[in-house]
């Protein structure tokens, strides 16, 4: 038996709950599986996995509502299923608490990405003084940031947003959660600062500011910052 991270599998397909064992041990995860959104809610306590793989249409409990109950008591990092692709489903998962979502049909080598990032999200924080992405660094105690180790200036909201990705770095933040965190909640339909802010950060941090490698774009949902593994 394999005595790595404990996965939950939330789905009421077997083809999925079979395809994703048979990866999951694979790649040395251990695996314990529901159909269900009320047993996936008991065995959540009763295991206190991991990580929670969930579908989010399940016969019993929609698997938004089975989210919003885990994250009343649980941290545990939950990666969201779905065959539907629309931001409007993206957006709600990822607000629910969702740490990410893959639309199906998806690869193994990308839902193991998505599980190491998650993975990273459930560890106990060490703070780390000094992020790298690329030549960019930012160095968290100092509040420098530099690039190529040449100083770049940024305003106080730019720096803000920084921050915020990069104590979320993998990971999705829609746009509702950044205005939000940043702006305060009467901005959070104001998405057009968005199109400024990180068009400014893109320039100042980006080798190719239209061909971004650091600050990526989701979508209709919102943003993610790529950092050095």
């Amino acid at each position: 038996m394999s005595e790595g991270p404990l996965v939950l599998i939330v789905d009421d397909e077997l083809q999925i709950r079979r395809f994703l064992r048979i990866s999951l041990e694979a790649n040395g995860y251990q695996v314990h599986e529901t159909n269900s959104g009320q047993d996936a809610i008991v065995k959540t306590a009763q295991l206190r996995p991991d990580l929670i793989i969930l579908d989010i249409g399940l016969p019993d409990i929609d698997g938004l509502e089975v989210l919003k109950r885990l994250r009343e008591w649980t941290k545990t990092p939950v990666i969201m299923l779905s065959v539907r692709d629309s931001d409007r489903d993206k957006v709600a998962a990822l607000d629910a608490g969702a740490d990410d979502y893959l639309t199906k049909p998806f690869s193994v080598e990308e839902l193991m990405a998505r599980l190491r990032v998650a993975q990273r999200h459930n560890q106990p924080q060490i703070e780390e003084a000094v992020f790298t992405a690329g030549d960019v660094q930012v160095d968290m105690a100092r509040r420098l940031v530099t690039k190529k180790d040449v100083p770049v200036k940024l305003t106080p909201t730019e720096y803000g947003l920084l921050r915020l990705l990069i104590q979320h770095a993998g990971k999705v933040l829609t746009h509702h959660q950044i205005l939000k965190e940043v702006w305060g909640p009467e901005y959070v339909n104001e998405t057009h600062y968005l199109r400024v802010y990180f068009a400014q950060l893109r320039q100042k941090l980006e080798d190719d500011p239209t061909l971004p490698k650091i600050i990526l774009t989701e979508p209709g949902v919102g943003y993610r910052l790529i950092g050095d593994e």
